[in-house]
C-alpha cells in the first residue's frame, strides 16, 4: 500500500507541468529546419540539423508521456489550464509541435509524418475555432490580452509548412484556409495586444518572455505565404521587413530579461519565434543574396542556436537537480 501511495504521489507530482513546455519542441524543430536551410545556403554540416531533429523528437516523446501522466492523474488541473484565459491558448503549442515534427520525420518515415500532420492539421483547425468562439462568447478582460493569444493564429499559419515534405496531392484549399485565417486574425490580435502593452500596466515579469511571440505572425506568416504561393513577392518581402522591425523592437525590450525574471520554463516562449525568424531570414537570403540579407541570416541563426542551446542545457540541469516544479511556476 505504501508503495502504491508513493507511486500516486509521484504521478501527482507532475500536476504542475505546464502545457506551454511543448514550446521547446517547437523551438528545437524550427532550429533543425533553420540548420537544414543553412546546409544548402552556407554548406554547414547537415548532421547538426539531423541531431537537433532527433533531440526534438525525444523531447516531444518525453513531454507527451509526462503530460499524459498529468492528464490521467490530475485531469482537473488540465481542465483548469485549458479554461484559463491566458494559459488555455498555449495548448496550441502541442498541436504546433505535431504540425512541425513531420518536417523532420518525413525523411525517416514518410507515412508516420503524413499521419502526424493530418492529426495536427485537423486538431489545429478545431482548436482555433474553439478559441475564437470562446473569445466571442464571453466578455474578455484587457489584461488577459497577452502575446499567448497569438498562439492559435500562429498554429494556423504552421499548417502548410510541412506539405512540401510530405508528397501529398495538392491541398491548395487547406493551405489558403490556414493562411487566410492566420493572417486575418493576426492583425486585430496584434493591435489588441499592442494596445494593452501601451495603455495598461506592464505585464508581470514571468510573462515577459512571451513578448517575442509577437514576431511569430510575421516570421511564420512569411514562410507559410511562400509555401502557399510558391514565390517571394512584394507581400512576402513586406512580411520579412516587418519581422525584422518587430524583432529588433522586442529584442531591445528583452535585453534586461535575465535581471528582471529568473529562469523559468516560460523562457522557452522565445525559442520558436527566434527559430522561425532564422528560417525566414535564410529563405530570404537564398532569394536575394547580398551582404545585408546574408548577414541577417547568419546573425539570426547564431542567435537562435545559442539561445535554444542555453535553454535546453538550463532546463536539463533543472530537471537533474529536481527543480522542475520551481521552474514551472
Amino acid at each position: 500500500m505504501a508503495t502504491s501511495m508513493e507511486a500516486i504521489a509521484s504521478q501527482r507530482a507532475l500536476d504542475y507541468l505546464p502545457v506551454s513546455l511543448f514550446g521547446s519542441t517547437m523551438g528545437l524543430t524550427g532550429l533543425s529546419m533553420a540548420w537544414n536551410l543553412a546546409h544548402g545556403l552556407f554548406d554547414l554540416p547537415l548532421w547538426v540539423s539531423s541531431a537537433i531533429a532527433a533531440v526534438s523528437v525525444v523531447v516531444f516523446a518525453a513531454l507527451l508521456i509526462a503530460y499524459g501522466v498529468k492528464a490521467l492523474s490530475a485531469p482537473d488541473k488540465v481542465l483548469a489550464e485549458f479554461h484559463h484565459p491566458i494559459a488555455g491558448n498555449l495548448f496550441g503549442t502541442f498541436l504546433i509541435s505535431i504540425l512541425l515534427l513531420p518536417i523532420v520525420i518525413a525523411p525517416v518515415n514518410l507515412d508516420a509524418a503524413r499521419v502526424l500532420w493530418a492529426i495536427g492539421a485537423a486538431g489545429m483547425v478545431l482548436f482555433a475555432w474553439t478559441i475564437v468562439s470562446r473569445w466571442m462568447s464571453d466578455r474578455q478582460q484587457t489584461t488577459h490580452a497577452t502575446p499567448a493569444w497569438i498562439v492559435p493564429v500562429v498554429g494556423m499559419l504552421d499548417v502548410p509548412l510541412a506539405l512540401p515534405s510530405l508528397g501529398l496531392p495538392p491541398l491548395t484549399e487547406v493551405m489558403i484556409l490556414s493562411l487566410a485565417v492566420g493572417l486575418f486574425f493576426a492583425v486585430p490580435l496584434f493591435t489588441l495586444i499592442f494596445s494593452r502593452l501601451v495603455f495598461e500596466a506592464p505585464m508581470p515579469d514571468a510573462l515577459r518572455p512571451t513578448l517575442l511571440i509577437l514576431v511569430a505572425p510575421f516570421s511564420v506568416g512569411f514562410s507559410s505565404y511562400v509555401v502557399t504561393v510558391g514565390r517571394i513577392d512584394l507581400f512576402a518581402q513586406s512580411l520579412y521587413c516587418l519581422m525584422l522591425f518587430v524583432l529588433a523592437v522586442l529584442l531591445g525590450q528583452l535585453r534586461v530579461l535575465r535581471r528582471s525574471c529568473p529562469f523559468r520554463v516560460a523562457w522557452w516562449a522565445v525559442s520558436f519565434p527566434l527559430a522561425a525568424s532564422a528560417v525566414a531570414a535564410l529563405k530570404f537570403a537564398a532569394f536575394d543574396p547580398n551582404w545585408f540579407t546574408t548577414g541577417v541570416a547568419w546573425a539570426l541563426l547564431a542567435l537562435a542556436t545559442l539561445t535554444i542551446a542555453g535553454l535546453l542545457v538550463r532546463t536539463l540541469v533543472g530537471v537533474a537537480q529536481g527543480e522542475l516544479r520551481t521552474l514551472s511556476t
